[in-house]
């Protein structure tokens, strides 16, 4: 009644036929229920997904060089560039201090939080961290439905993680903006840091995402990551 469709409309809905719904009924049942800003954009990514049109053929992001200058250029906060799948494409030398995984070949966040025995320990909340990851991933679902990657990634997880397959099942969705993090870091210790995401518009940038951490300055967060940063910078003089 509050969306202003029928009960057989809303049940057909509810069973997945929302290929050809319109976004003006999307808006009205988004509001009925009261939907936050990530759980919107998931129906209406549903929604795009289930219409009966081609499977768009992605073409795979590349980094421009400049965005590796600016990433290089933050010598006083973490920053690194993911994809959808959470892929780590570039980041800088005190990201790879900060997430000591970053640096590994093909590091990948949301591995590193399922199946890295570590990730237990590096995070102050990991149920939390793993939670935010599972809704990251289920939000890139509903986007990019045909990335084979993507579904490569959710089985592998599905299969090798008890944790993931209960928070998958959850169907929670999130987006990606800022917020606070903390974490045990094995070097400096507890360590709480501020994030912000944005994505990367420049053309040859497509579905990328640029995160950057941040301390408070004068904080015993700040102290940690200019003992950070600069063990970041002596190992970058010796390579």
């Amino acid at each position: 009644m509050l969306a202003g469709v029928s009960t057989e409309w809303y049940t057909r809905l509810e069973k997945g036929h929302i290929g050809g719904v319109s976004d003006d009924v999307l808006e009205a049942v988004a509001r009925a229920l009261q939907l936050d800003d990530a759980e919107r954009a998931h129906l209406f990514d549903l929604a795009r997904a289930a219409r009966p049109t081609r499977a768009p053929q992605r073409r795979r992001p590349k980094l421009r060089p400049q965005v590796q200058w600016m990433l290089d250029s933050m010598t006083g906060s973490a920053a690194f560039v993911r994809n959808g799948r959470m892929d780590i494409i570039a980041s800088n030398d005190l990201a790879r201090a900060l997430f000591p995984f970053y640096a590994t070949k093909s590091p990948n966040h949301a591995r590193f939080v399922f199946l890295d025995p570590d990730a237990a320990e590096f995070f102050d909340n990991w149920e939390a961290a793993a939670q935010i990851t599972a809704a990251l991933l289920r939000s890139e679902a509903g986007r990019n439905p045909h990335d084979k990657g993507l579904r490569d990634l959710i089985g592998e997880l599905s299969t090798l993680s008890t944790d993931f397959r209960r928070m998958w099942a959850a169907h929670d969705v999130r987006l990606h903006h800022s917020g606070t993090k903390t974490f045990r870091h094995p070097v400096v210790g507890r360590i709480e840091l501020s994030y912000h995401s944005m994505p990367l518009t420049a053309p040859g940038s497509a579905d990328l995402e640029l995160t950057i951490y941040t301390a408070m300055p004068d904080s015993a967060a700040d102290d940690a990551i200019r003992l950070l940063s600069s063990i970041a910078a002596t190992q970058a003089v010796s390579r």
